[in-house]
C-alpha cells in the first residue's frame, strides 16, 4: 500500500491510497470493508466503481480517492507513476 499526497497537485483530492489484494475475492471484500468503515465514520459523499468486477475498485471519498487493484491490473496501469510515486516491488514466488 502507498499513499500519495496529493495537495498542489490536483484539486480533485488531498490524498490517494493504492493497494493491492490478491484476487477478485479479496480485493472485493477489502472494497466491503472499508466501504462499511468509511460510512461508520460518518464520511459523505461514498461512491464506489467497479465493486462487481472486482479487478479494480475505485472509492471516492470526498479527499481521498481509494484505489484496489489485483496486481496484474496494478502493474498494467501503473498509477502510481502517472503521480510521481515508486510502485511497489513485484511479488516473488516463494517456496
Amino acid at each position: 500500500m502507498i499513499v500519495i499526497d496529493l495537495v498542489g497537485k490536483t484539486s480533485i483530492a488531498d490524498a490517494m491510497v493504492i493497494a493491492s489484494g490478491r484476487s477478485t475475492r479479496q480485493v472485493g471484500a477489502m472494497a466491503e470493508h472499508l466501504l462499511e468503515k468509511l460510512k461508520q465514520a460518518g464520511v459523505k459523499p461514498i461512491s464506489a466503481e467497479g465493486k462487481t468486477q472486482a479487478d479494480w475498485v475505485l472509492i471516492d471519498a470526498g479527499d481521498v480517492i481509494i484505489h484496489l487493484f489485483r496486481p496484474e491490473i496494478r502493474a498494467f496501469y501503473n498509477i502510481e507513476k502517472m503521480w510521481g510515486a515508486e510502485p511497489p516491488p513485484a511479488p516473488t514466488a516463494t517456496a
